[in-house]
């Protein structure tokens, strides 16, 4: 096929192999050397002319596919299906905290989102002013604005959108909008939400693992009151109302204290890593058996809890910052509630 002579794999550059891939086709579409319409080789073709294994080939395509540049047609293979590539996008993408979560969902938000766009990453603290002056200040310099909204107020409580901040969204024209993580309450409007429920979030992911919960005599859930970062009070509504529904012995805690008297049968659940990290300290200190004598669940998965075999209720950041990304290239509308998962490991 004519597109194999245009195509350059070199096997000594950094660039993955399906990235490559990905680039020679926009690149040879830009070009004028590939039409619409045109037929291109299929995935064994192309593994077979190129020496690459067949996931990598099926991976470009698959990319190439949710940016709707290619179509494949069932039993005559695949074909272009833009010739049109859009000019770079630009990107103001706006999280609260450097977490490890948030920069999950925005590694994933570039993964997906594709070559064809610039996104600048900027981190405002949870602070009002900080937020309201990088958004005046690039107002006008981008084609969209990914915001995770979480502000504090001054005794350091916990909340979504303060009225300079709603006034400030409303000036978005809908079209460029889109929040992640949190809803958007007071501002109307068809941009893009794509959210955690707090409160239902952490209800029914309880609910999943209560055969489980229900081993332990009592459950403390560690929610840092006055965090530099605060968190969603929605989180305690949402475990108070399984408690009690449940008829479960419960306490709310502020932090896991140094020294902290524990007892065979309690179950703690864990929002901050240095809560998690001490707890976990102290259950060896004093010669639990985790899982059994003592049960954790963390908030929030990370890789190295699944290594330590910790279990947790989680977001899933992958599906936020893909969702994001297609949204956006699919220039769609409308509301996601996000995954959110109860994982069993063990340490419940």
């Amino acid at each position: 096929m004519d597109l194999i002579k245009f195509i350059k794999i070199d096997e000594n550059s950094r660039v993955p192999k399906y990235q490559q891939i990905i680039d020679s086709i926009i690149d040879n579409i830009s070009l004028g050397n590939l039409t619409m319409d045109q037929k291109i080789p299929s995935i064994n073709m192309f593994s077979e002319e190129f020496y690459l294994s067949r996931d990598t080939v099926e991976k470009a395509y698959s990319i190439l596919k949710k940016r709707n540049i290619i179509t494949s047609i069932r039993g005559k293979g695949y074909y272009i299906s833009r010739t049109k590539l859009i000019s770079k996008v630009n990107i103001l993408f706006l999280i609260n905290k450097l977490s490890s979560y948030k920069l999950r969902t925005y590694n994933h938000f570039i993964d997906a989102i594709g070559g064809n766009s610039h996104t600048d990453l900027h981190i405002y603290h949870c602070d009002e002013s900080l937020f309201l002056n990088l958004l005046d200040k690039n107002k006008s310099a981008y084609d969209y604005f990914v915001i995770m909204p979480h502000f504090k107020t001054e005794d350091l409580k916990h909340i979504s959108l303060t009225d300079n901040v709603t006034k400030a969204l409303k000036k978005i024209p809908e079209d460029k909008l889109v929040i992640l993580d949190n809803k958007k309450p007071n501002i109307n409007g068809s941009s893009v939400e794509i959210y955690q429920d707090f409160e239902n979030d952490i209800y029914f992911a309880l609910k999943e693992a209560l055969p489980k919960i229900k081993k332990y005599k009592k459950i403390m859930l560690i929610y840092p009151e006055k965090a530099v970062y605060p968190y969603p009070r929605r989180i305690l509504h949402g475990f108070r109302k399984f408690c009690v529904e449940h008829k479960l012995d419960f306490e709310i805690l502020e932090k896991v204290y140094d020294d902290m008297i524990l007892k065979k049968g309690d179950l703690f659940i864990t929002i901050e890593e240095a809560d998690l990290v001490n707890l976990v300290k102290q259950v060896r200190e004093d010669e639990f058996r985790l899982g059994s004598d003592i049960g954790i669940i963390s908030y929030n998965d990370t890789p190295l809890k699944e290594l330590l075999g910790i279990t947790v209720i989680s977001t899933d950041f992958k599906v936020m910052g893909e969702t994001a990304a297609t949204m956006i290239l699919n220039k769609q509308k409308g509301k996601v509630k996000v995954p959110f998962n109860f994982i069993d490991r063990d340490s419940l």
